[in-house]
């Protein structure tokens, strides 16, 4: 259970994991048999503290990457977990698929950290991280073809600059696009992550930085694009939401504000109940279905952004179902789980997406 010779349990540290746990784990003791699906496993540093808070329940641990997934299978060995862990080789939003394919109906609880894993983070040949030269690559599961040097190379000025902006919030998303584009008809396209770095470096003023690296949102707009971050995030909520048994719950950790507008228009349309304000007696069809479990979003204090730098973006949600869902819901949530596969297959076919 080892990267370079390091323990799995040394490298990776699991963001706000006390309060993942009490929110993943709290409703389960009343249940026989729970099931929990860690739809990022990463590392299994969450899942496997959701195993041994809950020594009744099975664990499916989905995760898109097979290096991740086979180091987290060990760790589960090593902590004597593997009995009740089931381990999913897939991106999250074949949530569905993850859980038929293993004879799975409903589940009680399903988290997803979606901030990148240390070993993504760890190692540079991946072209993540800004901070180390490396191949412009930023795939989660290598086996996919698109990377974002393809991406960089292959995109007109028009879609780099939408991808900069609507994925990154870079004020400066045009110019950095127009630079790209001329780069790559002058000198050739760009391959490694310091040579996007030099690039976005010349065209950001200095006076409009943002505080760090000034290139950390094109890589960050890159790596949604490459991965299909936000339709995939968008497809699996709905997904996971028709696959709760009631009192089952969701827990989501975001890191940038799309990632946590997308979760949390999810979740208020089922906190509220879906009628107009001055109507006096709410009918049962139309009461909420979600309960709220974290009173907005729960935040790293001060100590953990010490020890653990990444956690300071971090956004924690969750809600537990409280009956079931309206048969209007759920015709939306089956019809919006098909339409991100469409949209994604569609990208695909023109080489912009996965």
């Amino acid at each position: 259970m080892t990267m370079d010779n390091r323990d799995v349990s040394t490298i990776h540290q699991p963001v706000l994991l006390e309060d993942c746990v009490r929110l993943v784990t709290g409703g389960l003791s009343r249940k026989q048999s729970p099931i929990i699906v860690d739809c990022t496993l990463g590392l299994a540093g969450h899942a496997t503290a959701f195993l041994k808070a809950a020594p009744q329940a099975r664990l499916v641990g989905i995760d898109r990457d097979a290096e991740a997934l086979a180091l987290a299978t060990e760790r589960m060995k090593a902590e004597g977990l593997a009995d009740r862990f089931i381990p999913v080789h897939a991106p999250f939003d074949e949530f569905t698929r993850a859980l038929d394919d293993n004879g799975i109906h409903h589940v009680d609880a399903a988290f997803m950290d979606l901030g990148l894993s240390s070993l993504q983070i760890d190692e540079t040949e991946r072209g993540f991280s800004y901070s180390h030269d490396a191949p412009l690559d930023m795939r989660m599961d290598v086996s996919q073809a698109l990377t974002a040097e393809q991406v960089l190379a292959e995109y007109d000025e028009r879609d780099l600059a939408r991808i900069f902006k609507v994925y990154g919030e870079e004020r400066f998303a045009r110019p950095i696009a127009r630079r790209i584009v001329a780069r790559r008809t002058q000198e050739g396209p760009l391959t490694t992550s310091a040579e996007l770095n030099e690039l976005v470096d010349e065209v950001i003023p200095k006076a409009h930085r943002p505080a760090g690296n000034p290139a950390k949102r094109v890589f960050q707009a890159l790596r949604i694009e490459v991965n299909g971050e936000l339709d995939k995030l968008a497809g699996t909520l709905p997904q996971i939401a028709l696959k709760l048994n009631k009192g089952g719950r969701i827990v989501v950790e975001s890191y940038h504000s799309l990632e946590d507008k997308t979760v949390k228009s999810f979740m208020t349309q089922g906190l509220t109940a879906r009628v107009p304000a001055n109507m006096p007696i709410v009918p049962p069809e139309a009461m909420p279905f979600f309960k709220e479990l974290t009173r907005g979003a729960v935040k790293a204090d001060e100590q953990e952004i010490a020890s653990n730098p990444r956690s300071a973006s971090v956004r924690l949600r969750a809600v537990e179902l409280t009956r079931p869902l309206p048969e209007d819901i759920r015709h939306q949530f089956v019809e919006r789980v098909a339409l991100p596969g469409k949209a994604l297959r569609a990208r695909h076919a023109q080489g912009k997406g996965i």
